[in-house]
């Protein structure tokens, strides 16, 4: 099972990008765990710059933009291929 976690503050942006994730999970029919981290000690954890970030399995694949549902439905696949 995946763990996939949307860091930032519950902005609209941060909502649009767990929306997006949640969505292509459901898509692909991919067991994963869908986290919202909105603690800052959480987010800066990951060394990010800007949020929202997109964390797949421990493994920051974006932040700072709202990416493509196809990006994130090659970040899933690849992930699911790592793991």
């Amino acid at each position: 099972m995946l763990t996939i976690k949307v860091l930032g503050s519950g902005c609209a942006n941060c909502k649009r990008l767990e929306q997006i994730a949640r969505k292509v999970i459901a898509d692909m029919n991919v067991e994963a765990e869908v986290v919202k981290a909105t603690d800052y000690n959480d987010i800066t954890a990951y060394n990010i710059l800007s949020t929202p970030g997109l964390v797949i399995n421990e493994k920051v694949v974006s932040y700072g933009r709202i990416p493509t549902p196809a990006e994130v439905t090659t970040w899933v696949a690849d992930a699911l291929q790592t793991a």
